[in-house]
């Protein structure tokens, strides 16, 4: 599953490199956190999340095949800087 998120996400953003995805295993769960650079994060969720919704929907179908069911992420990193006086 990992791989196939990986492979979706990567032919859609302009900094392949810098994708990550986790995946989080239960028994019948699985779990797929997925980070971009936050210029990407836009092209991955589309217009009114039609693109995200559609990986998620291509996932959940190879998932239902496998008999497991997948949920998605996106994570998005926030760098907090320290404001000096």
């Amino acid at each position: 599953m990992k791989e196939f998120v990986e492979y979706i996400v990567k032919n859609l953003v302009d900094n392949p490199d810098k994708v990550q995805i986790n995946e989080i295993g239960g028994t019948h769960t699985l779990i797929i956190e997925l980070s971009v650079e936050k210029s990407d994060i836009g092209k991955i969720i589309g217009k009114k999340g039609k693109t995200i919704n559609a990986i998620r929907t291509l996932l959940m179908s190879v998932a239902s095949r496998n008999g497991i069911r997948v949920n998605l992420e996106i994570i998005e990193d926030d760098i907090i800087e320290d404001e000096k006086p």
